[in-house]
């Protein structure tokens, strides 16, 4: 289960957005839908996902009409905020979402259309498990209007995946991709590097693996430490070594060398494309700031400004809907600095990068020793006004933020 909520204001009962909020109805708008199961917890993962022994009452068989609860107080929400608008695209996380059966998702997507519309070329995205996918579960997925599978294949070499407590058996990736390919999906492949005992060759294996199923889209996330789980316990104990910064920058170079050679160009720090149709759309929606709308147990979602967020446990978020109320746990809505600074944290990760000018103008005379470190490119600086980050820069993402920000 991941750490603590953050702290906010307590959220209204009826879930009511504040009166004086102005959403733009131009904004682009997304939803979200976390579907909180696991076979088994993943030693690495702080995401708030619960396996059969921990859901105290919950029930898998009853999540999609509890979440569509969510859904019809949404429209409602909206609806009386003047801010309604159809989905630019829709997500389902987790967890595992390809536990539930192919239909209960389908059932959920349903729900979202009807509540607010789907525009027509609109990303629809499952993640899966590539033990979870059968060509019976993707065709109907597709016949329900998904459009892309997220596949969570993480390594190709079984030691590593058993360092990360992964159980999915490798061969079943490609048999997943396989049958997403058959039923008309673009396919993405997720992985992690630098996870205890892998060594570049490991890596490279994984790659080559990766590359050899010809995904639309690769993912490649550098393994995190996160407080709390697992492997944050084994490291503690001495049972198994820490991440080590040079492998893994080694790791991501290696990742960005073969993922170019193979025609994929990266369009933000952790993700490359084949084309920029392939690019993650969903993504992109948080990391430019639209509006989205999260539905499940420790969602959060954000519109015009306001965020907030689910209670996390799924028993208490369906309690909550059972009695008519807003499972919102708390909200807040940040002030110019803080949006600032989450302005220029995640714009400066895409490849388009940062405009100067939204920089903070005592701070824009950084830019000079960003470049002179080579950790943004002279040239989108000097031509464009942009922050774009060079390989290093890449590399070193935190301190570029650090440098605009501090």
């Amino acid at each position: 289960m991941a750490g603590p909520l953050p702290l906010g204001d307590p959220a209204p009962a009826d879930g009511r957005l504040p009166a004086d909020l102005r959403p733009d109805g131009a904004t682009p708008f997304s939803a979200y839908l976390h579907v909180p199961f696991c076979r088994v917890r993943c030693g690495y993962c702080d995401f708030n996902t619960y396996t059969s022994g921990e859901l105290r009452g919950a029930k898998q068989e009853d999540y999609a009409s509890t979440l569509l609860r969510e859904v019809s107080l949404a429209r409602e929400v909206l609806s009386e905020a003047d801010a309604l608008r159809p989905l630019d695209t829709v997500f389902f996380g987790g967890g595992t979402p390809t536990l539930l059966p192919a239909g209960d998702l389908g059932r959920m997507l349903d729900g979202v259309a009807a509540a607010f519309g789907i525009r027509p070329g609109a990303e629809v995205t499952v993640e899966a498990n590539p033990d979870t996918v059968t060509p019976e579960v993707v065709r109907t997925l597709a016949d329900a209007g998904v459009t892309r599978m997220s596949i969570g294949m993480q390594s190709a070499v079984p030691h590593v995946l058993a360092a990360l407590d992964r159980t999915h058996r490798p061969e079943n990736v490609s048999t997943a991709v396989h049958a997403a390919r058959q039923a008309g999906l673009d396919v993405s492949v997720d992985l992690i590097y630098g996870a205890p005992g892998e060594t570049l060759a490991d890596w490279e294996r994984s790659l080559d693996a990766a590359l050899a199923l010809e995904p639309d889209h690769v993912s490649a996330y550098a393994l995190i430490i996160e407080d709390g789980t697992k492997l944050a316990r084994q490291i503690r104990r001495g049972e198994v070594p820490a991440p080590d910064d040079d492998l893994q920058a080694d790791m991501y170079e290696t990742a960005d060398e073969r993922l170019a050679a193979a025609g994929f160009g990266w369009y933000e720090v952790s993700n490359w494309a084949r084309s920029d149709r392939n690019r993650s759309l969903h993504n992109l929606a948080y990391w430019r700031g639209s509006d989205w709308w999260g539905f499940g147990p420790g969602a959060h979602s954000h519109v015009a400004g306001l965020r907030w967020w689910n209670v996390k446990h799924p028993a208490a978020y369906a309690q909550r809907l059972d009695a008519g109320d807003s499972p919102a746990a708390g909200r807040e809505r940040p002030d110019a600095e803080a949006r600032m600074l989450e302005r220029v944290l995640l714009q400066s990760r895409l490849v388009e990068g940062l405009a100067i000018d939204e920089i903070a103008e005592e701070r824009r005379d950084r830019v000079a020793g960003l470049i002179s470190d080579g950790l943004v490119d002279a040239a989108a600086a000097l031509r464009e006004r942009r922050v774009r980050l060079t390989l290093r820069g890449r590399l070193l993402a935190d301190a570029v933020v650090r440098a605009l920000t501090g």
